[in-house]
């Protein structure tokens, strides 16, 4: 399931750069989170999947953090030419957040972890070294990435804390009407979003973005990080997102010849030893 995760996780920096160059991103992000509720609204219904009871209002807000607050920083601050590389070395920085904010949730962090958080941030920053680039690069967009990292970080923490478990179909409905609620209003005031959608160019490119965003993305790995957080401490599952910019640059390399060099070799190596460190269930003697 990990693993599974980080495939799935990885793949949405691939589909920014398929999807962005044809549509806003808040008005890509109000589409994707209207796909995920038209497709598991009708099979709620049919499946008459539970309801929570009493946790509604923290699925809510956790999925507003998680969903909404973290893509509009990512996906803005793409939009706004920060490179992929930079953005995933941003966000790349939760582990080591949820692991000092650990103990406000009831969970501790063992030396050996903290060897993998420090082993994983390190081969993160070597994988995505040769493709950083300063020159161009605005305060707005930097702030926007750590928004995403903040906000993510924070919806995390939430919901391990207040609501780890409930039923995902509900619970996936109630978080991406959430965050329709949030978006919709700043695309319709910062891009003009139109009912007819008159912003987006709907090339095939733009169309199987989108529908990887709702399928494998929203949905997909939405469901396996909920199952994650349900069954691991926060500081493990945010670990993995150590894979991400490694994965990342293979898928990148693979589908668009972007240049992975030794150095990236060997930042992924370091990357997968720190989630090992901090994953792993040995108890230091």
């Amino acid at each position: 399931m990990p693993l599974f995760f980080v495939l799935l996780w990885s793949s949405g920096f691939i589909v920014a750069k398929f999807g962005l160059p044809y549509a806003p991103p808040l008005t890509f992000l109000v589409m994707r989170f209207l796909g995920v509720l038209l497709l598991l609204v009708p099979a709620v219904l049919v499946l008459r999947a539970p309801w929570p009871h009493g946790k509604i209002r923290h699925i809510a807000l956790a999925g507003v953090l998680v969903q909404a607050g973290y893509l509009i920083g990512v996906w803005c601050a793409i939009k706004q030419g920060m490179p992929a590389g930079l953005s995933a070395l941003i966000v790349g920085m939760q582990p080591i957040l949820t692991a000092f904010a650990a103990p406000l949730i009831g969970e501790k962090v063992r030396p050996r972890q903290w060897l993998g958080l420090v082993f994983g941030i390190g081969g993160v920053a070597l994988v995505v070294a040769a493709k950083i680039k300063l020159t161009g690069l605005s305060a707005e967009a930097i702030a926007l990435c750590v928004l995403a990292l903040v906000s993510i970080t924070v919806g995390t923490m939430y919901q391990k804390r207040h609501c780890p478990q409930f039923d995902l179909r509900t619970g996936t409905v109630i978080q991406f009407a959430a965050s329709t609620v949030v978006v919709l209003p700043l695309a319709i005031i910062f891009e003009g979003l139109t009912a007819d959608f008159a912003a987006v160019r709907w090339t095939p490119q733009f169309v199987g973005a989108l529908a990887w965003s709702v399928l494998g993305l929203s949905i997909g790995a939405i469901f396996v990080l909920f199952a994650l957080i349900r069954r691991s401490d926060a500081t493990q599952v945010t670990s993995l997102m150590y894979l991400t910019p490694p994965t990342t640059a293979i898928m990148a390399w693979l589908m668009f010849g972007e240049a992975f060099n030794a150095l990236g070799i060997v930042g992924m190596a370091l990357a997968v030893t720190g989630v090992f460190f901090v994953v792993s269930k040995n108890k230091p003697t």
